[in-house]
């Protein structure tokens, strides 16, 4: 059987996915898969898991397994950095200033880092990872995840909408350069529209790994708690609506069998109640229960010790 090459475990915030996703990325290491753990969530609780400084450049964590965690602010200034930079020997100078500050306004702009994040988070996908055996995405709590998750239509669009304004711009150049005698016979490279082509096309690849059962799967992380269950539920409807493939959930942080004591009696059985909801709920999706940990989980000691609780095979 084939396992799906590309995961991303998400789900509501503080449900342990962060700790999940590095016990599996710790596991397929362990077994001799090429890894790379990317993180897409803000928080950045990577670093604090593996007790290690990680930033947006793969660091060796252990031998097969790389990480690093992208971050949305510095992603976005270096994609207007690049954009500036493609544009400087195409602008003609009377218009440089206002094309930049047209640039500057854009960084601002709601969806700016998003989009930013989903170019890093397609090249990861499409080139950066191509010479990986496993990618293992530890992303951002569930509705910054479904934003990112819908943008590859939403960029598509706007970036064929782009690509059309620029060929228009190009063919009055080519009218006046005519009307100007100045026309050469070949014609000059536009290296604005050759970028916005090869972004089209990284995203559309993207798109197709995504929705792709055989290389994509994507496995929630949720509680046995009310809010955690209702969130998780109103996600897959939406990871449906998207075509993303679902792996499975991971039920985190349920009392092991062995705890007791009055207090735990009373939380247990609030917890066999979000149990059985988890159960009618998700049914065939449930592929692990993990139990509550007596300590924090970190650093790789802790994640191996953790991982054959996972009782699923990626």
């Amino acid at each position: 059987m084939t396992r799906p090459r590309v995961l991303f475990f998400g789900g509501k915030g503080g449900v342990g996915k962060t700790t999940l996703a590095g016990a599996v990325a710790v596991g397929l290491a362990d077994r001799g898969a090429r890894t790379l753990l990317v993180s897409t969530d803000p928080a950045h609780s990577t670093s604090d898991l593996f007790e290690l400084p990680l930033d947006d450049t793969p660091r060796e964590v252990l031998p097969n397994l790389h990480a690093l965690e992208i971050d949305p602010t510095r992603e976005a200034d270096r994609y207007i950095a690049d954009v500036k930079a493609r544009l400087a020997d195409t602008v003609p100078p009377r218009l440089a200033g206002e094309v930049e500050r047209q640039i500057d306004i854009a960084r601002v702009t709601p969806g700016a880092e998003e989009a930013a994040l989903f170019d890093r988070f397609a090249r990861i996908l499409v080139t950066e990872g191509t010479s990986l055996d496993r990618l293992v995405f530890d992303t951002a709590p569930l509705g910054h995840t479904l934003r990112l998750l819908a943008l590859p239509e939403q960029l598509d669009a706007w970036t064929a909408g782009l690509i059309a304004r620029r060929e228009q711009v190009h063919v009055l150049g080519r009218m006046w350069q005519r009307v100007a005698g100045t026309v050469t016979a070949a014609e000059a490279p536009d290296p604005v529209r050759d970028a916005l082509e090869a972004r089209r096309v990284r995203f559309a690849t993207a798109r197709a790994i995504l929705t792709d059962p055989g290389r994509t799967a994507f496995y929630f992380v949720l509680l046995p708690e009310r809010l955690p269950i209702l969130e998780t539920e109103r996600a897959v409807r939406a990871l449906a609506k998207y075509q993303i493939p679902i792996g499975g959930v991971l039920v985190n942080r349920v009392l092991p069998d062995d705890a007791d004591g009055e207090f735990v009696a009373r939380r247990r059985a609030r917890e066999r109640h979000y149990l059985d909801e988890i159960a009618r709920r998700f049914g065939d999706l449930i592929r692990a229960t993990v139990p509550l940990q007596a300590a924090d989980v970190s650093g790789v000691t802790g994640l191996r010790a953790l991982r054959p609780l996972l009782a699923c095979d990626f």
